[in-house]
């Protein structure tokens, strides 16, 4: 098993920066990629970004340039680096982890760009 609890969501005005954290704890020698997904409301879940165990990232394509994702295998922790925000960009954010044959979620943050 692996869990995964994140931090660091909140509100804040268009153009502003968070940082979400994603600790993972468990079977973590199982984990290949790990990643952010974000879920607004009506809305299905979609991918926001994902890193792979050596470091390879993948974006969609809305928020390249304004997010970064980052992971600090000392500490299990994965990072998302958020900057330039937008009001669509607010919605739940949960971190992901694909392990060999599983795959789990966190319980999710909420981010809400407003003014």
């Amino acid at each position: 098993q692996v869990q995964l609890v994140e931090s660091g969501g909140g509100l804040v005005q268009p153009g502003g920066s968070l940082r979400l954290s994603c600790a993972a704890s468990g079977r973590l020698f199982s984990i290949t990629v790990m990643g952010w997904y974000r879920q607004a409301p009506g809305k299905q879940r979609e991918m926001v970004a994902t890193i792979g165990s050596l470091g390879g990232t993948n974006y969609r394509d809305s928020v390249k340039g304004r997010f970064t994702i980052s992971r600090d295998n000392a500490k299990n922790t994965v990072y998302l680096q958020m900057s330039s925000l937008k009001p669509e960009d607010t919605a739940v954010y949960y971190c992901n982890a694909n392990a060999i044959g599983s795959v789990y979620w966190g319980q999710g943050t909420q981010v809400t760009v407003s003014s």
